[in-house]
């Protein structure tokens, strides 16, 4: 029944004791307490100010990423006219190429042809006159195998002769 009814003294010593008990911790744990807190609030706002820096960089990062990317692709874009500029003028030059060998193979081919046909030409003419002379030759051996037939044409030739 004590705890339910203190008396004076109970309440006096309690109260010593309560008012030590708040002066040791108003001494030395207070002062601990305050300064753990000062410095996390501290940490505190300089995480905040480092994330809002942190995120400025960033923003300031993305606008020079996208510069970058708008240049590069700039850059790919006039790489790839260039490339396409090239290629035509590559496909350009090889058809003219191909078109002045052609024509020069062409020239080479009709005058190859020219040459054969006349060579051709040549021989068959040559071999009308050695046919010729050969059918001639076979003719005059027939007619002239008699001699009658030779002094004939020996005559004849001899008045021919006479009358030029």
């Amino acid at each position: 029944m004590e705890l339910i009814k203190p008396e004076i003294g109970l309440i006096f010593w309690m109260s010593i004791s309560f008012l030590c008990v708040l002066f040791i911790l108003g001494k030395f744990a207070w002062p601990m307490i305050l300064k753990s807190l000062k410095e996390r609030e501290q940490s505190i706002a300089e995480a905040l100010n480092a994330a809002k820096k942190a995120k400025e960089e960033m923003a300031a990062l993305k606008d020079d990423s996208e510069i970058l990317l708008r240049q590069a692709r700039a850059e790919r874009d006039l790489m790839l006219k260039e490339a396409r500029d090239a290629k035509d003028a590559i496909i350009a030059e090889a058809k003219l190429k191909a078109q002045t060998e052609g024509s020069k193979l062409i020239a080479q081919a009709q005058e190859a042809i020219n040459n054969q046909k006349m060579a051709a030409i040549t021989e068959l003419k040559n071999s009308v006159a050695s046919m010729s002379i050969e059918i001639a030759e076979k003719i005059l051996r027939q007619e002239l195998s008699r001699d009658e037939k030779q002094r004939s044409l020996m005559k004849t030739l001899m008045d021919d002769i006479n009358l030029n």
